[in-house]
């Protein structure tokens, strides 16, 4: 009887980890917040005179809070694939735990800022060491110069196939088509990877 029962039981969706990357303050916390169906889970802290000389707050000098250990989130894409969503903290500082976020994780959003694009390198980096399958979003700040996804890959010297886009991390449409992107690039990469 208990095996009918599990017969007749609707498949489990397929459950896969997402990590939103980048520099500090480029907007992971809010993206996060922005797309999680549930009451994101958030580790801010606020900025204090200690971070002085540690944080650089250039770009982001009205920033009052920082996350120091992870940003965690979930959307259900459809019945068949659940996104658990890790954002991970910015600063230099809490770059060790980065590691322990990765492990397991399908793919990535590097978030980025073209007031502080330099900001990007490093999580792009982490994630080609690693052979992270990752995307690039342009989160489009007020008054931030606007540049398109070409010249953004060109700055950031990207391999051609890696998904560059525009975005508005407070918006959830917005993060969704960022997510919805790298998924179908998730999927092209398994299905190219499967022809050879």
């Amino acid at each position: 009887m208990a095996s009918e029962n599990f017969e007749s039981a609707a498949p489990m969706a397929a459950s896969v980890k997402i990590l939103i990357a980048g520099g500090f303050g480029v907007g992971k916390t809010t993206m996060v917040g922005a797309i999680s169906e549930i009451t994101p889970l958030r580790t801010e802290e606020l900025i204090t005179e200690l971070s002085t000389g540690v944080d650089d707050l250039r770009g982001v000098e009205g920033k009052t809070t920082t996350t120091v250990a992870l940003d965690f989130g979930r959307i259900t894409i459809d019945q068949n694939l659940v996104l658990y969503l890790f954002g991970t903290p910015g600063q230099d500082r809490f770059w060790f735990l980065w590691d322990e976020l990765a492990r397991g994780a399908l793919g990535a959003v590097v978030l980025a800022d073209t007031r502080r694009l330099e900001g990007s390198f490093a999580a792009i980096d982490f994630f080609e060491r690693r052979g992270v399958a990752f995307t690039v979003a342009v989160n489009c700040f007020e008054g931030a110069p606007l540049y398109t996804p070409a010249e953004v890959r060109d700055a950031l010297d990207l391999d051609e196939r890696i998904p560059v886009l525009l975005c508005d991390a407070r918006d959830r449409g917005s993060a969704k088509n960022v997510l919805m992107t790298l998924v179908e690039y998730l999927i092209d990469r398994a299905a190219t990877a499967g022809v050879r």
